[in-house]
């Protein structure tokens, strides 16, 4: 999708161009303001990191949806990305 792909280049451009420049501070800042995503794009985003073999991209987006599970039950994962629970009461208890 053309969208993705434009996040893409943004996060690239910015790495190599004014990131270089900027303070961690600014820095942070900044990716804290591009990964303002639903989900589907943020997943979207992990794919083309990953297919386009840009490692920093997948690092970043990943932590954020490792921050995102951080200290959740399962059932609190469950409704913060929409998954259904599939598991019969017997599969639960192991």
């Amino acid at each position: 999708k053309g969208e993705i792909l434009r996040k893409v280049l943004d996060y690239c451009e910015f790495a190599v161009g004014e990131g270089k420049t900027k303070t961690e501070e600014e820095k942070k800042k900044w990716e804290e303001e591009y990964l303002r995503l639903d989900h589907p794009t943020l997943f979207q985003l992990i794919l083309a990191a990953n297919f386009l073999n840009c490692q920093s991209l997948l690092d970043l987006t990943c932590k954020n949806v490792a921050d995102q599970i951080r200290q959740k039950t399962p059932e609190q994962i469950r409704a913060h990305f929409n998954i259904k629970n599939d598991f019969t009461p017997e599969e639960e208890e192991e």
